[in-house]
């Protein structure tokens, strides 16, 4: 499903990584209100993306490496889960049990409507959206 907790937790870790410094999982959990426990998880998938990177050592953590003037908000959404539908009609291959020909009405207006979501977390880039939280 679209936008899970881990999905936000995600946007968050961006948030605390967003100086671009080297920070801990131990900072980032405290500035952002993340449990621990989510945080690694969610780093190594941020990581696999190319999204961020870990630094080993006494002086290690994790850092941004993508440009905050290109990261969308769709990016981060997608690196921690790529099965981004509203309701389980809109994966590809579904065999909706009330419509076995065609899709229903409602389906036609879920698909737009995850259409309109998508297009507005490509629309602004991460720093302008933390451009904007400061004003």
């Amino acid at each position: 499903m679209f936008l899970t907790k881990e999905c936000d937790y995600a946007i968050r870790v961006i948030r605390g990584l967003g100086s671009g410094e080297i920070t801990s999982v131990k900072n980032i959990c405290e500035n952002e209100h993340i449990p621990q426990q989510f945080a690694y998880k969610i780093l190594k998938k941020l990581e696999k993306a190319g999204i961020v990177t870990s630094h080993r050592g006494s002086a290690g953590g994790y850092q941004l490496i993508a440009d905050l003037d290109v990261l969308t908000l769709f990016d981060i959404v997608y690196s921690i889960d790529d099965d981004l539908v509203i309701n389980k009609c809109l994966i590809e291959g579904y065999l909706c049990p009330n419509n076995k020909e065609e899709c229903c009405k409602v389906h036609h207006e879920l698909k737009r409507a995850q259409s309109v979501l998508i297009h507005t977390l490509k629309e602004n880039t991460m720093n302008e959206i933390l451009a904007s939280e400061i004003q």
